[in-house]
Formats: C-alpha cells, sequence, structure tokens
C-alpha cells in the first residue's frame, strides 16, 4: 500500500481507499510491538504479559463465568492508545490497571487517558510498573514509579502499585540476574514502594517465570498479593510462597481490550482491597 502522502499527492481514489482502510485497521487493532530490522523490541515497548503466549502458551479455553464470585477487569498500555472505557463498563468490567512506567526514564503517553478514563467510568483503578532489572536497581525504579503515576490513596478506587516481573523482552529472560540476585532486586522494589506509599504493591508474575528466574523463592506470599499469568481454565499451580491468587490475567484476546483480568472476589470486596 502506498503510503497517505503519497496518495494524497496523486490524488487517485483508489489509492486513497487504499491509505484509509488501512488506517481504520491501525485504529481497530493494538499495533505490535515495534522491533527493529534485526533487533530486540525497543524499550519501552514492553507490556503486562508480553511474554506469556510465547514461554506458557494459550490453551485456548477460558474460564467459567464467575460474576458472582469474581470481578472483571482489564490491564492496559500505550498498545491500546486511547480505550473505549464506556464500552468497557457497559460489558461488566469494574476495574483496570494502567501501565504507568518501564525502567526509569519511560512513561506511558497514554496514562492520562487511560488511568482518568477508567476512574471517570466509575470503574478502580491502579497502575503498573514493567521492571527492567538490568537496567537500575529495584529501589530507583519504585521511585520512578511512585513519581509517574504509580502512587496509591485510600479513597476505595484506587488499587495498590503492581509490580510486573517476567520474561525480558529485550535479551535474557532473567534479564542477567542469579536467583538470589532477581530476589534481592524484587525486594529493594517492594520495600521502597512500600515506604513511599504506605501500601504492599501487587506482584503480577507467571509460575514458570518465577521458578525459572528466583528458583521458586517464596518469601512475599505472605506479604505481597498475586497476580498470576495463565491463558487457560484455571490459574494451575501458583509460585511457591502463595496459596491463593488476588487477580488473574486469563487471557490476551477479549473484547475491546484484549488482556483481561479477573479480581478473586466480588465487587464489594474490590473496593474493600482497594482501602487496604
Amino acid at each position: 500500500m502506498r503510503s497517505p502522502i503519497a496518495c494524497f499527492r496523486g490524488r487517485s481514489r483508489l489509492c486513497l481507499t487504499g491509505a484509509l482502510t488501512g488506517l481504520l485497521t491501525f485504529l481497530s487493532s493494538p499495533p505490535a510491538v515495534p522491533v527493529p530490522a534485526g533487533g530486540a523490541p525497543v524499550r519501552g515497548s514492553a507490556y503486562m504479559g508480553i511474554g506469556v503466549l510465547a514461554h506458557d502458551g494459550d490453551s485456548g479455553t477460558r474460564p467459567p463465568d464467575a460474576r458472582a464470585s469474581q470481578t472483571e477487569g482489564v490491564d492496559v498500555s500505550s498498545h491500546q492508545l486511547d480505550v473505549d472505557w464506556p464500552t468497557l463498563w457497559d460489558s461488566g468490567t469494574r476495574w483496570a490497571y494502567t501501565k504507568a512506567t518501564e525502567g526509569t526514564s519511560y512513561t506511558n503517553p497514554y496514562f492520562t487517558q487511560q488511568y482518568d478514563g477508567s476512574y471517570a467510568t466509575g470503574m478502580v483503578r491502579g497502575a503498573y510498573h514493567f521492571a527492567t532489572p538490568d537496567t537500575s536497581g529495584g529501589a530507583a525504579q519504585a521511585d520512578w514509579f511512585v513519581q509517574h503515576g504509580g502512587g496509591w490513596s485510600k479513597d476505595a478506587k484506587t488499587l495498590p502499585g503492581a509490580l510486573d516481573i517476567e520474561w525480558n523482552p529485550y535479551g535474557d529472560a532473567c534479564y542477567g540476574k542469579s536467583h538470589s540476585g532477581m530476589v534481592s532486586w524484587i525486594r529493594d522494589f517492594l520495600n521502597r514502594y512500600k515506604s513511599r506509599t504506605g501500601r504492599e504493591a501487587v506482584i503480577y508474575t507467571a509460575t514458570s517465570w518465577w521458578t525459572e528466574c528466583t528458583g521458586g523463592y517464596g518469601g512475599f506470599g505472605a506479604t505481597n498479593p498475586l497476580w498470576i499469568a495463565r491463558y487457560a481454565s484455571t490459574v494451575g499451580p501458583l509460585p511457591t510462597g502463595w496459596t491463593s491468587y488476588t487477580m488473574w490475567q486469563y487471557t490476551s484476546s477479549g473484547k475491546t481490550v484484549g488482556d483481561h483480568d479477573r479480581f478473586n472476589g466480588a465487587e464489594d470486596e474490590l473496593r474493600e482491597f482497594a482501602t487496604g
């Protein structure tokens, strides 16, 4: 397809039709992760669940409807652009997490529309940070997160910040860390976040990554809520240290927004969790 600029100059009806079709396709589908020729994805382009399909796959089955006992949610990043929050609300979505930051230099350019937009529809909302333990320390990344949207307030509508710790899309799966080094990095992030906000951060991860990259460390389960990633009809085995989950990302192919989640409780329990 010719570029829109070339089409405009040529004023060809066929060319303009093709350009319009391409534009509509782009607007209706989240853009792929930018990947330079022969290279890794661009820093900042990662999102929650970026490694799940490649490493854990998708069983193709979905959990049964559990609206009475679990509450539907979504997670979004810059890939979703401006999100249609009213449509999500009308479909039963009651909470949302927005990517705020990555590393110590990236902020989501769509954060305000996504974070404030979900709140405006009545959803309980929160922010997440995509961890890159190979670029800077855990405490430094927690500071960056809190300073750029990752805070928390006791208003029953703001969820505690979430640490997205999963496969490295830019290189080595475990970011070049040993098991003990990864655990120390995560601990530094969690401790700094708690000291800055007064809340324990949620940990988003997949069991297989946790086993591979922390050696199955079990020391965070007593304090930090678990957000488990698994695209199947059940959550499967949980990471060491947790006996239950708080949230579950169960698909990357939902309606309106691909990544859909469930809070392991009814809506009133969700608001209690947000309140702390």
